[in-house]
């Protein structure tokens, strides 16, 4: 019983005004706050929106947190609508020519890393223990290979207070955006001292029934497949652990190094040390997950076995060569970018030209944004527009709570009531009843 919500983050330099368009009275996407949320978060500084979700800024960007979700579809439909509202934005200022939205995790410049949380409600009882913690851990060290965004470089060095070990050879090119600020295991703090799983328990949602499950671990995808994979892969686990049906023996000697070494290893074999003392391959341990959700979850419903489907394919891809196989799923690994280094006369790994092109790969509008001219198979692309739906940003989906948000957010706008947070309603003094 899985529920889905992600939280991409956006590098903006106007994202305010972009903020104010997509609230105003032209664009009607949804209701600005009117009240203090935090110390942080003054009236006017975010909203929610008529499709349920909420668009704010955070520390300097904008984000943008989609509706709760049941159906993994949705959740792509989604987390695609929160693009579609800031694009918009953009034509609105008549400003698409010279500023852009890019769905990145890392500032090359700065060495600032900036998160896409994803959010999994789960079921109150279940059991988090060390085995079950190390079993999960494994699992998300290891799923990079397939929901990596890819980066040039690595992490810049004064964006830690300690020092990173030494690394035998330059990292030029690298699988996941995150890795490298990853710096503890489970912690519950999200800006400093960041974690794979953030531990702070805020289910926003009844705290006796529901637990909220926050990673902090994953990377912005521009491809819709591959956030497919990202988040369905890892309900499908989490559903696993609801049951008490995961798999044994996959428990990482230290997940933190695991995460970076599968990390900076790009053509593999991503070799990884076991609890045990025992070494095997990020690739091996994926097959295992599958195998067992395979076993237990396969037939439950169309969607799932889609799920299980297209996660086999992939890692069966990988089995012959990653950079084919990125490229044949259109996956964010920006295989193409690096492809284009080893062909092309570019003078050094660091070079700006390059620093520009990586960025550009993740650029949300797709007249410039360089993922949208990357070809994928015809499975993939077809699956890829059926997830872009116009009317996302102004419409919730129907079989989550979010549809209760939207139509109360409708009639916010044109009164002085307004939401408060995700699961409150503020009223005015006199129109509160005992």
């Amino acid at each position: 019983m899985v529920r889905l919500s992600t939280m991409p983050s956006f590098r903006p330099k106007p994202g305010r005004r972009a903020l104010r368009i997509t609230f105003s009275d032209t664009a009607r996407a949804g209701a600005l706050d009117l009240h203090y949320r935090d110390y942080e978060e003054p009236p006017g500084n975010g909203g929610f929106l008529l499709n349920g979700g909420r668009l704010y800024l955070d520390m300097g960007h904008i984000e943008y947190a989609s509706p709760e979700c049941v159906r993994l579809r949705d959740a792509v439909v989604y987390d695609l609508a929160g693009d579609a509202l800031l694009l918009n934005a953009l034509r609105e200022m008549q400003a698409c020519d010279h500023v852009s939205f890019i769905k990145n995790n890392i500032d090359h410049y700065t060495g600032a890393t900036f998160g896409c949380h994803e959010n999994y409600l789960m079921r109150r009882e279940t059991q988090f223990t060390p085995p079950v913690l190390g079993t999960l851990l494994c699992f998300l060290a290891t799923r990079q290979i397939y929901t990596g965004a890819g980066r040039i470089g690595q992490a810049h060095p004064l964006a830690f207070d300690f020092d990173l070990p030494p690394s035998a050879t330059p990292v030029r090119f690298q699988i996941s955006q995150r890795a490298d600020h990853i710096v503890n295991d489970i912690y519950q703090w999200v800006q400093f001292n960041r974690a794979i799983i953030n531990a702070r328990d805020e289910p926003l949602a009844d705290y006796r029934k529901f637990r909220r499950l926050h990673l902090l671990i994953g990377d912005s995808n521009m491809s819709p497949f591959a956030t497919a994979l990202k988040v369905g892969t890892t309900a499908c686990i989490l559903t696993l652990l609801e049951e008490g049906k995961f798999p044994r023996g996959l428990i990482l000697q230290d997940a933190v190094v695991a995460t970076r070494e599968v990390s900076h290893q790009p053509d593999g074999p991503w070799p990884v040390e076991l609890e045990n003392g025992e070494t095997a391959g990020a690739l091996e341990i994926q097959w295992r997950f599958l195998e067992a959700a395979g076993k237990y979850l396969q037939g439950r419903d169309a969607e799932i076995d889609w799920l299980l489907e297209s996660w086999g394919f992939v890692l069966d891809c990988f089995c012959n060569q990653p950079r084919r196989a990125y490229r044949r799923c259109r996956l964010d690994y920006e295989a193409m970018v690096a492809g284009e280094v080893r062909r092309s006369r570019v003078p050094a790994w660091d070079d700006p030209w390059l620093l520009s092109l990586d960025l550009e790969y993740h650029n949300i509008d797709p007249s410039r944004g360089l993922f949208f001219q990357v070809k994928a198979g015809k499975r993939i692309t077809d699956w890829n527009q059926s997830v872009r739906i116009k009317n996302a940003s102004y419409r919730p989906p129907a079989n989550s709570r979010a549809a209760g948000r939207s139509q109360a957010v409708a009639w916010f706008r044109d009164s002085d009531l307004y939401p408060t947070s995700s699961t409150g309603i503020r009223l005015p003094r006199d129109r509160r009843t005992s």
